[in-house]
């Protein structure tokens, strides 16, 4: 290995996925010189392995869901899905996981990019160990912001390598269905990859370790989610976690904690999520490699004035989204302490990821779809908010039965009785995931209930059911 060059940026990125991208994006805008590293492909998990070709496969599996709640169309999609027409679309959509295009974008933001694998050497200090060895070392005058993600956490089971056990990454790409998929998890992967898995023709098991599923959700989102995955003809079971696993002649034989006795062709432990940190060279500025790095609001990593830590490595909220929004906070944080400008880091300032805090929105693409954002009853109670819910179904909604025969679904606002504001809701149903932005909004603007009497949903469409909500509120 030899070193081959020394350059010096004001700005040093360390992974291009989504995050990093943004980061540099910003940065660039503000004129600062700055360096990318990569080790992988450009655009990072949520390009090649996760929210895009996930949703990928589940946009057919949910749109023909819909159709088959409608008369004129019902009759007409009852057969299988086409799944390799399917997979040839989420193929599409990851752009065959190569990076082309997003090297170009990169480029056209003047960043420098450095493929290969970097590690911090020091304050301010990166190197970069490229495909062929060789060594490239990077000084920041500025920052380093380190974006460098997540991986899937296994369990601790014997031999379970010599399975070779689908994560989230296999999930996504797999090239065809597995007759038999077993599905270990209750969360967002597991049930995402449940609901595509088992539309495109697999006999899928749901090893559930909890009480239900979505367990970060309001109870209620996780019972309408199961009801629906049962009805499509997946196994849940709840309360059951893996004891061992092991291949028989190509067979995955696991065996659970209630002693039963489970055979299938794939098995996918979607069971957590672990930073991308153990070798980052966190040692040589004195922290601990493997850790989850600690941010203030302007997403300095704690104890210094150089590192910033952006996206699921901080672990504040791992969603692609929130690790945006935390770039572009990073980025202006970053701009506005290299030009020495007085940073606006009171709360909801352009360098303060206050939204961290109170209005999180994510949505589970399952059918039916599952969203939220800000606190669940329980969040809520547990901060010591004086709260109340608000339960509404969506038959109650005439749009929701135009949608489609038979709608299922459920509405809850947790609304604060001190300040008269919205902490949290949650919308479950087909379609609601196109809701959510209208209570995030609602959130982070703290707007109040009376106020919201004055924002007229359209009718007949599913955000009436916003009125619904808000009469039940008054009439309670």
């Amino acid at each position: 290995m030899t070193e081959t060059e020394s350059n010096t940026y004001d700005v040093v990125v360390i992974g291009a996925g989504p995050v990093g991208e943004n980061v540099a994006d910003r940065t660039r805008a503000a004129g600062l010189t700055t360096a990318v590293v990569e080790s992988e492909l450009l655009g990072g998990e949520c390009s090649y392995w996760a929210c895009m070709p996930s949703k990928a496969l589940l946009r057919p599996v949910i749109a023909q869901a819909d159709a088959r709640r409608l008369p004129g169309l019902a009759q007409d999609v009852r057969g299988p899905l086409d799944a390799q027409t399917v997979l040839a679309r989420r193929d599409e959509y990851t752009s065959h996981w190569q990076d082309d295009g997003q090297a170009d974008w990169l480029a056209g933001t003047g960043a420098d990019l450095y493929r290969g694998h970097g590690r911090l050497a020091g304050p301010r200090t990166v190197t970069v160990t490229g495909p062929d060895g060789t060594l490239t070392t990077l000084t920041a005058r500025h920052a380093v912001a380190v974006a460098t993600g997540t991986r899937a956490q296994l369990p601790d089971l014997p031999n379970l390598a010599d399975v070779g056990p689908w994560t989230s990454r296999e999930a996504t790409s797999a090239k065809e269905a597995p007759g038999r998929l077993i599905v270990v998890g209750g969360g967002v992967v597991a049930t995402e990859m449940a609901t595509a898995w088992q539309a495109l023709g697999s006999r899928v098991t749901l090893l559930v370790r909890g009480k239900g599923l979505l367990g970060r959700m309001e109870p209620f989102a996780g019972e309408l989610v199961a009801e629906a995955l049962t009805e499509a003809g997946a196994d849940i079971r709840t309360g059951t976690s893996v004891e061992s696993v092991r291949r028989e002649n190509g067979t995955v034989v696991a065996v659970t904690s209630t002693g039963d006795r489970i055979e299938a062709d794939e098995i996918l432990f979607a069971t957590g999520r672990a930073p991308r940190t153990d070798d980052l060279g966190l040692e040589t500025v004195g922290l601990e490699p493997g850790s989850w790095l600690d941010t203030d609001d302007s997403l300095r990593v704690t104890g210094t004035d150089w590192l910033y830590a952006v996206g699921d490595v901080n672990h504040r909220a791992l969603l692609t989204h929130q690790g945006k929004y935390q770039a572009r906070i990073a980025g202006a944080a970053i701009a506005a302490r290299a030009a020495g400008d007085t940073l606006l880091e009171e709360p909801w300032g352009a360098h303060a990821a206050t939204a961290d805090h109170h209005a999180v929105p994510q949505v589970v693409f399952t059918d039916p779809e599952a969203a939220a954002v800000g606190l669940s009853l329980a969040e809520a109670e547990q901060a010591g908010h004086r709260v109340r819910a608000v339960d509404v179904e969506f038959s109650s909604v005439a749009g929701a039965g135009l949608y489609g025969d038979g709608y299922r679904g459920r509405a809850r606002m947790v609304v604060d009785l001190e300040d008269e504001i919205l902490r949290g809701v949650t919308f479950v149903g087909p379609g609601v995931g196109e809701l959510i932005h209208s209570a995030t909004i609602a959130i982070t603007g703290r707007v109040p209930v009376g106020r919201l009497w004055h924002a007229v949903p359209s009718y007949p469409t599913l955000s009436e059911v916003w009125l619904r909500l808000l009469e039940a509120y008054r009439d309670n």
